[in-house]
């Protein structure tokens, strides 16, 4: 049996994410199982209020030999491109919008780091303060990371798959963005995927894949879930709740 951790979507919420490392610490000590894996789903950055201290409290934790696996979500990749360019534009994004825009939460990102927006500043001015006000190391730490994690019964990442193309053919597009091409499909994976990038209400199992994105960059829960093979338990103040798949039509699968 293999007992692995993961935590939704992160998007700078630091406090939360502490929270979510103390809940998975508890269960650790009551299993006696110390080094089991954790891993962050992604988007790590935007719309909260500490993207900053995020990044450098999971570089922290690894540097000290903490067993985390990060995992690489759109949100960090807009970062990062917004930092190497400000005339970079995602191609998946609607025409006129971009990372600094509210919606997206760009903007709070770079307040985490001090950097001045102003509201008649130049992007081209905000993006050079930006790239000189950002640590190299956060940056090199976002531009490595994976674009997922598997194990024998799990594939970690961070939107999901394109379903039936194998994981070794899978390009970062579909990794870091997809949405309804697999979240609508029904079909075994072969293996379970577990996802963040679409936000829910509360975790959800469907069968052939689980969601941990509970909305903590609009201020929802981070979630903190714990696997053993393919079973699932969402980690909360009281220790484990199952969670259990449901069909399609959002009942119990039996």
């Amino acid at each position: 049996m293999m007992r692995i951790y993961a935590i939704g979507d992160i998007h700078g919420q630091y406090e939360m994410l502490l929270e979510a490392h103390d809940r998975i610490e508890a269960d650790r000590v009551r299993t006696g199982d110390r080094d089991a894996l954790v891993v962050h789903l992604g988007d790590l950055t935007d719309r909260g209020p500490d993207s900053n201290a995020v990044i450098a409290h999971l570089i922290e934790g690894i540097e000290a030999g903490e067993p985390w696996a990060v995992i690489r979500g759109n949100h960090d990749k807009m970062f990062t491109d917004f930092l190497r360019s400000a005339s970079y534009a995602d191609q998946r994004l609607r025409i006129g919008l971009d990372w600094l825009n509210t919606h997206l939460g760009g903007a709070t990102t770079l307040a985490s780091y001090g950097v001045d927006q102003g509201l008649f500043r130049r992007k081209s001015r905000i993006q050079a303060d930006a790239a000189e006000a950002v640590p190299e190391k956060h940056i090199a730490f976002l531009e490595s990371l994976p674009l997922y994690y598997e194990t024998p019964d799990l594939v970690f990442v961070h939107a999901g798959i394109r379903p039936g193309l194998p994981l070794r053919d899978q390009i970062e597009e579909d990794l870091i963005w997809i949405r309804d091409e697999f979240l609508y499909d029904t079909r075994d994976h072969g293996k379970l995927i577990v996802h963040g990038h679409t936000p829910v209400e509360r975790p959800m199992h469907c069968g052939n894949r689980v969601n941990l994105d509970t909305g903590a960059g609009f201020g929802r829960a981070l979630t903190a879930a714990v696997f053993e093979d393919r079973r699932v338990w969402i980690l909360g103040a009281g220790g484990r709740t199952p969670l259990e798949p449901i069909n399609g039509d959002g009942k119990l699968a039996l």
